[in-house]
C-alpha cells in the first residue's frame, strides 16, 4: 500500500525502488532460459494414450524411459454408492483384495508379490476405489495378471473376512483419535445430511460387525463393471503391450447389469448447518468451515484454487515468523491465534466443499474464525493482481510437484479418466491458470462464498465457537 502511494505521488526514488536494481545481461539470459525451459517442459511431457476394450474398460498410459512402472485399476465406486445399511462395504472389500484370490491362496499371493520386489497398494474414497502396483518395468505382465485376478477373483474366504473384520474395527478406533479425519467426517455429515455423501468411507462399527460374505460378494457383482474401470500405467511401459495384456486378462470383466439396473450416484444436496462435539478434556479444538463448491469438471475450480493459494496454509512449526506471504498466516503469528490452518477444495461428480480447517486452543477459536472469514470477504471484494500472480506460481509448482514419480502420474491418469473422461495435460492446466485474473477471482469467490450459508464442524473445547447465526452474519459485509 505504501509503495503504491509513493508511485501516485510521482516520487522518482519510489519508482526506482519498485523497478529494483537493473539485472545484468547474464542474469536476464538465465531468467529467460528458465522460462523457456518451463514452457518447453510443459509440451515435452509424453502424451497420454487411451484405448477402450470391447467391454468398455479403458486402458491409459504415459510412457517414459524409466526402469520402473506403476500400473493400477481405478474403479468409479466408493462410499457414495452405499446405503446406511451397507456403508463400509467398499472399504471392507478393499481390505480383502490382497488376502488371496480364487487362483492364488493368501500365502501364494503374498509370495508372488514379494518375489517381484513390488509394492502393492490400494485406497477407497467416496467416489473411487483403486488397486495399484509399483514394480520393475520387466514385471509389467505379472503385475497386470495379479491386478486382474484381484478385481475378478477375490476369494472372500470366511477366515479372512473375520480376520479383516477385527482389523477394520481396530482401525476405526485409531481413526477416532485422529481429530482431523474426525472433523472432516463430521463436516460431510452435516453439509450433506440425509444424502449418501454424508457416509464415512470406513463405515460404522455396527455395519462392520454385521456385514457378511454375501454382502461383500453382492457389492463386487454390482459395481465392479468394465465401463467403470480404468487400467492406468506410467513409467517404462509400452501402450501396445499394455493393451494386449489388458485384452488377455481383463476382457472377461462383465459390462452388463442385472435387469439393466445401472447404479448411478444418488443426488446430493448441500445444507448450511453445523455439528458441534464439545469435549473440554481435549487440549485443542478442530474447526472446519465450508461452503458448497463446484464439481470436478467446473472451470470455477481454477479461480478457487488460486483463492486458496492466496490464503495459504500455516503451522507453528513453519519458519518465517510474521514474514509470511499469506496475510492470514501473518495475522496468526502476530496475534498467536492458532496452531495451524489449511485450506481445501474437495470435489465430487456434482458438488464440492470449499473451505478452511484450523486447530486452535480454546481461547482463540473466535478470533481465528473472525480473521479467516474476513479473508474470505477480502477475496470476494479486493483480491489484487499481485496476490493472484503469486498464487499462480504456487499453484503451478504444486501441479508439477504432484507428478514427481510414476505412482503420482499413474494415479493422476486413473482419476482424471474417471472424473473428466480424459487426461488433462499440464500445458492445459497452465493455460487455464494463466487465463485467470484478479477480477475473475473476485467474481468466482463472490459466487460461492459471499452471503452463502456455510457448513461448520467443530470438535474439542469449543465453548468459544460463535453461534451459527453470528458465523452466518460474517459471510457478508455491510458497507455504508
Amino acid at each position: 500500500m505504501a509503495a503504491s502511494s509513493v508511485c501516485r505521488a510521482g516520487c522518482a526514488a519510489g519508482r526506482a525502488l519498485l523497478r529494483g536494481p537493473r539485472s545484468s545481461p547474464a542474469l536476464m539470459s538465465l531468467r529467460n532460459r528458465g522460462a523457456a525451459t518451463y514452457a518447453q517442459a510443459l509440451h515435452n511431457i509424453p502424451e497420454t494414450q487411451v484405448t477402450s476394450l470391447d467391454n468398455g474398460l479403458r486402458v491409459a498410459s504415459e510412457e517414459s524411459d524409466q526402469p520402473t512402472c506403476t500400473v493400477g485399476v481405478w474403479i468409479g465406486v466408493g462410499s457414495r454408492y452405499e446405503s446406511e445399511k451397507n456403508n463400509g462395504t467398499g472399504y471392507f472389500v478393499e481390505h480383502l483384495a490382497f488376502k488371496g484370490t480364487k487362483k492364488r491362496p493368501c500365502a501364494t499371493f503374498e509370495k508372488e508379490v514379494e518375489s517381484m520386489g513390488a509394492h502393492l497398494n490400494s485406497y477407497t474414497s467416496r467416489e473411487q476405489t483403486a488397486f495399484f502396483v509399483k514394480a520393475l518395468s520387466k514385471d509389467l505382465p505379472k503385475a497386470i495378471e495379479i491386478l486382474a485376478d484381484i478385481v475378478q477373483n477375490c476369494s472372500l474366504e470366511d477366515s479372512q473376512v473375520e480376520k479383516e473384520r477385527s482389523t477394520i474395527l481396530q482401525e476405526l478406533q485409531e481413526i477416532d483419535s485422529n481429530l482431523t479425519d474426525v472433523v472432516f467426517d463430521y463436516l460431510h455429515a452435516t453439509a450433506y445430511q440425509g444424502t449418501a455423501l454424508s457416509h464415512t468411507v470406513e463405515g460404522t462399527t455396527e455395519n462392520i460387525k454385521r456385514l457378511t460374505r454375501g454382502d461383500l460378494a453382492t457389492y463386487i457383482d454390482t459395481h465392479y463393471k468394465a465401463p467403470r474401470m480404468v487400467l492406468a500405467a506410467a513409467g517404462g511401459v509400452s501402450h501396445k503391450e499394455l493393451v494386449d495384456l489388458a485384452r488377455q486378462h481383463l476382457s472377461g470383466v462383465p459390462f452388463e447389469y442385472k435387469e439393466d439396473a445401472v447404479p448411478i450416484p444418488p443426488p446430493c444436496r448441500f445444507t448450511g448447518s453445523e455439528i458441534r462435539v464439545r469435549d473440554d478434556a481435549l487440549p485443542l479444538a478442530h474447526v472446519a468451515i465450508a461452503v458448497e463448491g463446484p464439481e470436478w469438471s467446473n472451470p470455477d475450480n481454477i479461480p478457487l484454487l488460486l483463492a486458496n493459494s492466496i490464503i495459504g496454509r500455516y503451522d507453528r512449526t513453519f519458519g518465517g515468523g510474521k514474514n509470511q506471504s499469506s496475510r492470514l498466516a501473518t495475522i496468526a503469528v502476530e496475534n498467536k491465534l492458532c496452531q495451524s490452518f489449511q485450506t481445501f477444495n474437495i470435489c465430487y461428480s456434482d458438488t464440492g466443499l470449499f473451505g478452511l480447517h484450523f486447530v486452535s486452543d480454546a481461547l482463540n477459536i473466535e478470533d481465528t474464525l473472525h480473521f479467516a472469514q474476513g479473508e474470505w470477504m477480502r477475496l470476494c471484494t479486493s483480491a489484487t493482481d499481485g496476490e493472484v500472480k503469486r498464487a499462480k506460481n504456487i499453484l503451478r509448482n504444486a501441479l508439477v510437484a504432484q507428478l514427481d514419480g510414476t505412482t503420482p502420474v499413474c494415479e493422476n491418469i486413473g482419476s482424471h479418466l474417471l472424473n473428466y473422461g480424459r487426461r488433462i495435460s499440464l500445458a492445459e492446466w497452465d493455460a487455464r491458470i494463466a487465463a485467470v485474473d484478479a477480477r475473475m477471482v473476485r467474481e468466482v469467490c463472490s459466487k460461492y462464498i459471499y452471503d452463502k450459508c456455510p457448513a461448520v464442524a467443530a470438535v474439542g473445547p469449543i465453548e468459544q465457537l460463535p453461534d451459527y447465526n453470528r458465523i452466518r452474519s460474517a459471510m457478508y459485509w455491510l458497507r455504508f
